[in-house]
């Protein structure tokens, strides 16, 4: 199924018009014509069987034949994330956990940050294609970059995770982890977290968690992350 998204599409209109660049793209590149299905999500769990009634390049209309809504997951998964020193990497890690079905990611700015300026623009438009590509319903949350101290300070929902290098006591995620929990997973940047940031956590009742044996890059940690939480899951 090829997945189109637009957040302004409901279930309360009979018609839906394109704007100009996705009606462009639809008539000009994919070559679709009156009467097409076409097969669209507005990222809240709503997929909606439409027919192409108007089939132009700058308005490209069509009609909601039916709509349904999945379900959403059974868990919630907040991977908070530094950003890489090159965008590409953490664009990856964007485009995987999106795949695999995270439901909010936070960038975090830290004390060992080499990129402390993000744009999310181009983030969001990255999520938004992976989304189509899998076929997922739900469009994950991308908050805007906050500090390590604010994120701490101001974010309290369910299992609270912190994987960091430090030779310290910390528990493994099988440990951990258990079926239909949310969970909130801290990763930090290429430096790790600082021992301040550790502490930090740790006193608003975050919990230390390994992620193996080896170092990992930031982004292949995220993404180690998110699948052990689908994997406990499935």
């Amino acid at each position: 199924m090829q997945l189109f998204y637009n957040p302004n599409i409901s279930d309360s209109s009979e018609f839906f018009t394109f704007d100009k660049e996705e009606s462009k793209h639809i008539i000009k590149v994919l070559r679709k014509k009156d009467t097409d299905i076409l097969h669209v999500t507005n990222g809240l769990g709503f997929l909606f069987k439409t027919e192409i009634t108007l089939a132009s390049d700058t308005k490209c209309t069509v009609r909601i034949i039916s709509s349904e809504k999945a379900a959403p997951a059974k868990y919630h998964l907040h991977l908070v994330v530094a950003p890489t020193k090159m965008n590409d990497r953490y664009e990856w890690f964007l485009e995987k956990a999106t795949e695999m079905g995270v439901g909010e990611i936070t960038p975090v700015i830290c004390d060992h940050s080499e990129r402390k300026q993000i744009k999310t623009d181009r983030f969001d438009k990255i999520i938004q294609s992976a989304m189509k590509q899998s076929n997922q319903l739900y469009l994950p949350k991308l908050n805007e970059p906050l500090s390590f101290k604010d994120f701490i300070s101001s974010h309290k929902s369910g299992l609270q995770l912190i994987a960091h290098c430090e030779e310290t006591n910390k528990k493994t995620l099988k440990e951990i982890l258990k079926p239909l929990q949310d969970v909130t997973i801290l990763i930090g940047p290429e430096g790790d977290f600082s021992p301040s940031e550790i502490q930090m956590a740790i006193d608003h009742n975050y919990i230390p968690v390994s992620l193996g044996n080896t170092r990992l890059r930031t982004e292949t940690a995220a993404i180690v992350a998110c699948h052990s939480l689908v994997f406990i899951n499935e």
